[in-house]
């Protein structure tokens, strides 16, 4: 019983701590302020050879998701001088995918995130405990 809890713990506590975890960090604070929904980060470094993180999220729209990607787009340039290397899926909004090189930034239509499912398809990476603001509803439920 105590070992299948263990199995469903966040891994990233074994494994060494990553130069790049501010970002993540900083990414999630700016999506909170425009009150993105089931924030989680995924450490993706040792499955793939792009980048160190996939950050994923929900909204509630097609343009709440544009307002999230603009406003981290806006506050990562002008607050800390970085813009993405690319970016995908402004033109309808239901799947948008932000490249900052060491973090990828998909930001969902919620329906959209739950037919995809790609945290399942990446289960095996271990996952950030991210601490959401203390205000709010997005704090429920959740320890830092």
């Amino acid at each position: 019983m105590e070992s299948a809890a263990a199995d469903t713990q966040p891994l990233t506590s074994e494994l060494p701590p990553l130069d790049t975890q501010p970002l993540v960090e900083r990414i999630a604070e700016v999506a909170w302020d425009k009150k993105a929904l089931g924030l989680r980060a995924l450490r993706v470094l040792e499955l793939v050879n792009y980048t160190d993180w996939f950050i994923i999220m929900s909204a509630r729209s097609d343009r709440h998701a544009a307002a999230i990607r603009e406003h981290i787009e806006d506050t990562l340039r002008v607050e800390d001088g970085r813009r993405p290397m690319t970016t995908e899926g402004t033109e309808r909004n239901q799947w948008i995918v932000m490249d900052y090189g060491d973090a990828v930034v998909h930001i969902f239509y919620e329906p959209v995130r739950l037919f995809y499912e790609l945290e399942r398809l990446w289960s095996e990476a271990p996952e950030l405990e991210l601490t959401p603001p203390v205000e709010g509803h997005l704090a429920t439920g959740l320890v830092g």
